[in-house]
């Protein structure tokens, strides 16, 4: 059964502001580790998505309060969108909107 207690302060609910914010900080996290992703592993980065987005996913079925399963479900189908993202920013370093990592020769 799903626990339903709720954040109240002061008679108001706060459940829907925690979850927006939260949300909010999920997709900037997501983006963030897109493109940096990107830069330093390539395409391959996108396997990191999809193992976060299916433990998220997985976790918002097995947590019994609503609040925190549907954190874990934006965050899960966040990284699963994040799989399409890496992608898209490959194109988008090709097109020579974000700049492309060059790597270094060892000097010795």
């Amino acid at each position: 059964m799903i626990e339903t207690s709720s954040w109240l302060v002061g008679g108001m609910n706060l459940d829907g502001l925690l979850a927006g914010a939260a949300t909010l900080f999920i997709i900037w996290l997501t983006r963030y580790a897109c493109i940096r992703g990107e830069y330093y592993f390539r395409r391959s980065f996108r396997y990191v998505f999809l193992l976060f987005g299916l433990a998220g996913v997985l976790f918002s079925l097995i947590i019994g309060n609503l609040l925190v399963s549907a954190i874990f479900a934006v965050f899960g189908f966040a990284n699963l969108w994040g799989i399409h993202e890496v992608i898209e920013q490959e194109e988008r370093v090709n097109k020579g909107w974000y700049p492309r990592r060059v790597k270094k020769k060892n000097r010795r």
